[in-house]
C-alpha cells in the first residue's frame, strides 16, 4: 500500500529523534510491502526565523492533504522571550486547533526492562500499563480573554478555563472507549471542589456513564490523582482530563517509565472504528518529551518515544495493526538485549547514540 506521511522535525531535537522514526518506518515498508512518501515542513522556532510564523500557509496545506503527521518537537531559549507576539508552540496548538485533534492519548507502560531505571520503588512500577487522555482544544490553553496588560498598579495577566458540554462529552467518550477494549476502569480527573468547570466535567461523565455499564467509572480530583500516580500507579488503566490537567500529568507519569524520552502520543480527532473502510481523519504523532535544546545535536536524544509515536500512527492513521505491533515488539526486544540512550542507563546496559538505537530498532523490524 501506499501512504503520505508529512514530516515536521522542528526545533532542538525533533529533527534527531524523527530522523529515527522515519529510518524505522521505512523499515516496517520494507518488511510488509508499504511505500511511505515523505513531505518535510517548517513549524516552531525556525519557521519564526524564516518566516515570522511558527505555522507557515505551506505547511497547513501539507498537514491537510496527507495520511498522517509526524512531529518532533519546538521551542527554545532562542524564542523565550515572554514579551513576544508569537511562539514557536503556537505553532503546534494551531495545528491541533485546525484540524480537531482534540484527543490527545498518552499510553504509559514500564518495561521490566526499565524498572530501575524509574526513581519509584521498583515494586510500585509493577503492572504499569495505562492510557492518559488528554483534552487538546480547549481549556486554558485555548480560551478567551487571554491576555496580558498594564495598570496604574502594575502588570496583570489573565488565562480562561472554558468548556462546553459537547467538548467535555466527546473526550469522556474517548476514554470510555478505551476502556472497553482494557481492563474496563476509567479514571475521570477534574477539580470539583473548587472549579465549576470540574463541576460539569464530573456532572457529563456521571451521564455519559449510562452509555458504558461495562466499564467501572470513577472520580478523582487532580491532586489527588497525582499523588496517587506515584503512590499506586498500578491502579490506573484509562485516565481522561482536560488539557492542563493532562499535561502535567502525563509529564508526571513519564518519571514511572524511567524517561520522558520513552513516551509517544497520538492527537486525534476521534477513535477510528475497527472495522472502518477509506481514508481516515488525519491525525498528528509526537512524543510528550520538548525539544530538550540542551542536548541538542550532541547525539544522545532518546528517540524511542517518538518511534512508538510512529507506531500509534501505522495504527490508528493508517489501520495497519501487525506493522504498528511490529516495532512494539522490537523496541522490546532492544531493550532487553541491554540498549540504552543515556536517559535511561540508570540500570546499566550499552549506552548509545540517538542513531544506533534507531538502527537497533529498524534492524529488528
Amino acid at each position: 500500500m501506499n501512504f503520505s506521511i508529512t514530516v515536521l522535525p522542528g526545533d532542538g531535537i525533533g529533527p534527531e529523534v524523527v530522523s529515527e522514526a522515519v529510518k524505522v518506518m521505512n523499515a516496517v515498508g520494507n518488511r510488509f510491502g508499504h511505500s511511505f512518501g515523505t513531505t518535510y515542513g517548517r513549524v516552531g522556532g525556525n519557521a519564526i526565523d524564516d518566516f515570522g510564523t511558527p505555522l507557515p500557509d505551506d505547511t497547513v496545506e501539507m498537514c491537510r492533504d496527507t495520511d498522517g503527521i509526524l512531529f518532533g518537537a519546538v521551542g527554545g531559549p532562542k524564542w523565550d522571550d515572554p514579551r513576544a507576539k508569537t511562539r514557536p508552540e503556537d505553532g503546534i496548538l494551531a495545528i491541533r486547533k485546525s484540524l480537531g485533534l482534540f484527543a490527545n492519548l498518552r499510553p504509559v507502560k514500564v518495561y521490566p526492562q526499565l524498572i530501575n531505571s524509574s526513581p519509584i520503588k521498583p515494586h510500585l512500577l509493577e503492572g504499569v500499563d495505562m492510557i492518559i487522555v488528554r483534552e487538546l482544544t480547549g481549556g486554558l490553553y485555548f480560551a478567551k480573554p487571554k491576555k496580558r496588560w498594564d495598570t496604574s498598579r502594575g502588570r496583570r495577566g489573565v488565562d480562561t478555563l472554558k468548556y462546553t458540554e459537547q467538548e467535555i462529552e466527546r473526550i469522556i467518550r474517548v476514554g470510555f472507549e478505551l476502556a472497553q477494549g482494557r481492563r474496563k476502569r476509567l479514571t475521570s480527573v477534574d477539580k470539583a471542589n473548587v472549579l465549576e468547570t470540574g463541576r460539569l466535567w464530573r456532572e457529563i461523565a456521571t451521564e455519559v456513564a449510562d452509555d458504558y455499564p461495562d466499564v467501572e467509572l470513577e472520580h478523582v480530583l487532580v491532586d489527588a490523582a497525582a499523588m496517587q500516580l506515584i503512590s499506586n500507579p498500578a491502579h490506573f488503566d484509562v485516565i481522561v482530563a482536560e488539557n492542563t490537567f493532562g499535561d502535567i500529568l502525563t509529564d508526571e507519569a513519564s518519571v514511572l517509565a524511567g524517561s520522558m524520552g520513552m513516551l509517544p502520543s497520538a492527537s486525534l480527532s476521534g477513535l477510528p472504528k475497527p472495522s472502518g473502510r477509506g481514508k481516515r481523519p488525519v491525525s498528528l504523532y509526537e512524543p510528550i518529551h520538548g525539544s530538550a535544546p540542551d542536548i541538542a545535536g550532541q547525539g544522545i536524544a532518546n528517540p524511542i518515544g517518538t518511534i512508538l509515536s510512529l507506531a500509534s500512527m501505522l495504527r490508528y492513521s493508517l489501520g495497519l495493526e501487525a506493522e504498528a505491533q511490529a516495532i512494539e515488539q522490537s523496541v522490546e526486544g532492544v531493550l532487553a538485549e541491554g540498549y540504552r540512550t543515556p536517559d535511561i542507563a540508570g540500570d546499566g546496559g550499552e549506552v548509545c547514540k540517538t542513531t544506533e538505537m534507531g538502527d537497533v530498532i529498524a534492524g529488528r523490524v
